[in-house]
């Protein structure tokens, strides 16, 4: 063992006992590993920031922002709404609920597909009557096992392309990781759904979140039936029973100006009438969406508001140093000098029900206010209003269609191999913001920077394992400890170990550790190196064992008042069950 190669060990070593450790971040102990080997020399000065030009870490930022536009146009929250339904058993909840998890995760980052889902999720047990811990875990492997199947959906899959790259000239293409990915994702699904669920222990799941739900504040707010809205002609008792099913409240409705009396079944609700709903900001998001209503545009109550760019529902508190204190939003002018409209007023814990852009505002009020989204600090510093932590972004609802045809058309033209993967997903960015469905105040603020800088910063110290030679011997070990059997039990061994170790470690830095290894060993035993890669991209995402080994694990693990030691007990025979799947699967599609 040469000198570069112990210092480079080193190195490892102590990226991974600090990253087991916990108490710094992940991707500073990744920077602080990489700037160590630029200085022992093991990674040359003038390549110690070339991650940050990988394509890998591009096209992980660009997913991140692409995701965040198919959010804001409301187009996955329709899917999750669809999905609630107290009424299935526990097994159909989870497989349904966990295959779309695992489609979303195909084609975005997996952990905002479970940020997607967990309210759904959650949601739907509260209305069920049982404890969120009851499939939480599940949606979350479901996620993770998703992100197998395509290329952009894990940055696994990315990196251990990158490699391919690197060593026989062409990445792995965009539907190259579904023969493997695809099956042993469907195996893992079918375990989960039927069987997984019912192994992880049972407690007072998901208390905080219920907690948290019964803080939310409810707010009475006015909303416009616009043009070609599907609520005209339907009445009052069909939208009262529609709001209810979503947890809102039709509390009720305006017309010219004037409230309609009647028996709820006999009134028609007509173009421009203004229905008064009473929900946590939340809800009170989806019941507009799904009733196709608009926010009044703060001049005049019956005129449906024209976002021109992206919006949020922003809570601020009314303090004695206000300017707004004593007038009314309409005196406070927040339509025509800072293009807001107030929603809704809390006053010591009573929610105000009607005429709000005429009622005096006073120290102590919340407000609920609709405000152009990069706008909350310059409001709060003009009126001097305290904003609070929660704001609920405004989907754009009308773009959706041209935001996922925009996507679809890249991921099209990434599979007919006209363009990269990094490319296509500029294009798709440059159209977001060309369309306004993102606004390039807030870009970046979509963009995931510690995971950026973990893997920029590993995937240079991962190439100098191959230039140091550490892979070479690694890879002879593993070769010299299977000599004399057959091939695929060094990939097995190569497997199992790299799942192991993505349990304890970040499955980016895994994949960036394992993949030059396999690529030696497959040089060592004169093999396929593809299988091995594929191997490696497919247990660095199992990370099942742990609450540590993925992001998903960890979100999950407060709402679902999971223990560190719940996680093995599905997530053991899942990934064996990943194992059992995946070796007969790369022996038939990658053979050696």
């Amino acid at each position: 063992m040469t000198q570069p190669q112990i210092l480079l060990f080193a190195v490892f070593a102590a990226i991974v006992v600090l990253m087991i450790w916990g108490k710094i971040r992940h991707d500073i102990v990744a920077f602080g590993g990489l700037i160590a080997a630029a200085l022992l020399g093991l990674v040359p000065m003038d390549e110690a920031f070339s991650g940050f030009a990988h394509p890998a870490v591009v096209t992980v930022a660009l997913v991140l922002v692409v995701s965040a536009g198919l959010i804001r146009t409301g187009a996955i929250h329709v899917l999750a709404r669809v999905l609630s339904n107290p009424d299935l058993p526990v097994s159909l909840h989870v497989l349904r609920l966990g295959a779309v998890g695992a489609l979303l995760s195909a084609v975005m980052n997996n952990v905002t597909a479970l940020a997607l889902l967990m309210p759904v999720d959650v949601a739907t047990a509260r209305k069920a009557g049982r404890a969120a811990g009851l499939t939480l875990m599940a949606l979350a492997f479901a996620t993770i096992l998703g992100g197998m199947v395509t290329l952009i959906g894990t940055p696994p899959n990315l990196i251990v392309s990158g490699f391919r790259q690197q060593a026989t000239g062409a990445p792995f293409g965009f539907f190259d990781f579904a023969y493997v990915g695809g099956i042993v994702a469907l195996a893992g699904l079918v375990f989960i759904a039927f069987v997984g669920w019912r192994l992880v222990p049972q407690r007072d799941a998901g208390q905080a979140v219920a907690d948290a739900e019964t803080r939310m504040r409810d707010y009475v707010a006015e909303l416009v039936i616009p043009e070609g809205s599907k609520t005209i002609g339907k009445t009052k008792a069909e939208v009262q029973a529609r709001c209810e099913a979503l947890g809102a409240a039709l509390v009720a409705v305006k017309r010219r100006g004037r409230r309609v009396y009647g028996a709820p079944g006999g009134i028609v609700l007509e173009l421009g009438d203004i229905l008064l709903v009473e929900a946590s900001p939340t809800l009170l998001e989806e019941a507009r969406v799904e009733l196709q209503l608009s926010f009044p545009d703060g001049l005049a109550a019956d005129a449906p508001r024209i976002a021109l760019a992206g919006e949020a529902m922003v809570e601020f508190v009314v303090t004695d140093a206000s300017r707004i204190v004593g007038r009314t939003a309409r005196q406070a002018r927040l339509a025509v000098d800072h293009d807001s409209v107030l929603l809704g007023i809390l006053r010591r814990d009573q929610t105000l029900r009607d005429n709000l852009r005429d009622t005096r505002i006073l120290a102590g009020d919340i407000l609920l206010v609709l405000i152009p989204e990069t706008a909350e600090d310059s409001i709060a510093e003009a009126l001097r209003l305290l904003p609070l932590n929660r704001r609920e972004t405004v989907t754009m609802e009308k773009r959706a269609v041209l935001a996922v045809a925009l996507f679809a058309a890249a991921i099209a033209a990434v599979s007919l191999g006209l363009v990269t993967m990094p490319v296509a997903l500029g294009v798709v960015v440059v159209g977001y913001v060309l369309t306004r469905v993102l606004g390039v105040e807030d870009l970046y603020d979509h963009i995931d920077w510690p995971v950026i800088v973990l893997l920029a910063a590993l995937i240079p110290l991962g190439t100098a394992m191959d230039t140091t030679g550490a892979s070479a011997l690694v890879a002879q070990g593993l070769a010299d400890l299977t000599a004399g059997m057959p091939p695929w039990v060094g990939l097995l061994v190569l497997i199992v170990a790299t799942m192991f170790i993505s349990d304890v470690l970040n499955n980016n830095a895994t994949a960036i550790l394992a993949a030059p290894v396999g690529i030696r060993l497959a040089e060592a035993t004169g093999t396929n190196p593809d299988a091995y890669l594929m191997g490696v991209a497919v247990a660095a995402s199992c990370a099942f064992l742990t609450p540590i080994g993925h992001q998903n694990n960890t979100i999950v693990m407060g709402p679902g008042a999971y223990r560190f030691s719940d996680y093995w007990r599905m997530g053991l025979p899942l990934e064996a069950i990943v194992v059992a799947v995946a070796m007969p699967a790369l022996l038939l599609i990658w053979p050696l």
